[in-house]
């Protein structure tokens, strides 16, 4: 049960900091304009070496940002909730903080789904056909690389809460 823990905890340590890596950073898209190239963020773009905020409200944008951090931040409460799971007291008898930390797991990893579908399927269908020669580059690969690390964190978890249970004699019924 602990080695699910740590497994999980590790994961969702490892998935935290590439969210906020991600959400922070200025290359989810790189592209060439006017014979130069520039990239772009969810906060800036940059271009020939001059980075400028994105000051345009554009809902996409907003819907990345929003789910971006909602998805750091859930993430961020898991592992709190994670932590707490290896302390063996409970208030609440019915309360398990290793389920509580695999679905707050599990809702970064749907907040963090959520963003990059948007941008990705805004960027493929709207900006790709503005820009000839476009890629995603590494800021937009780590979100898909924090999903996938969101969702094992969530997945040992829950492994760990089963064991916890199964070991306690209150297995599922049926």
């Amino acid at each position: 049960m602990y080695s699910f823990m740590g497994g999980g905890l590790f994961c969702a340590m490892v998935g935290n900091i590439l969210l906020v890596v991600s959400t922070a950073t200025d290359y989810w898209m790189q592209y060439r304009l006017s014979g130069s190239f520039a990239h772009q963020g969810l906060w800036r773009y940059c271009m020939s070496g001059k980075c400028y905020m994105q000051t345009d409200s554009i809902a996409y944008w907003n819907a990345t940002r929003a789910f971006m951090i909602l998805s750091g931040m859930s993430c961020f409460a898991g592992i709190i909730t994670g932590i707490l799971s290896f302390a063996h007291f409970s208030t609440f008898e019915r309360f398990n903080r290793s389920f509580a930390a695999g679905i707050m797991f599990f809702i970064s990893t749907l907040f963090v789904l959520l963003a990059m579908a948007i941008y990705t399927g805004v960027t493929v269908n709207f900006l790709g056909k503005r820009f000839g020669d476009w890629r995603f580059s590494w800021s937009y690969i780590l979100g898909w690389v924090a999903l996938l690390m969101t969702f094992f964190a969530g997945i040992f978890y829950m492994c760990a809460y089963r064991m916890h249970e199964c070991r306690r004699g209150g297995g599922p019924t049926r």
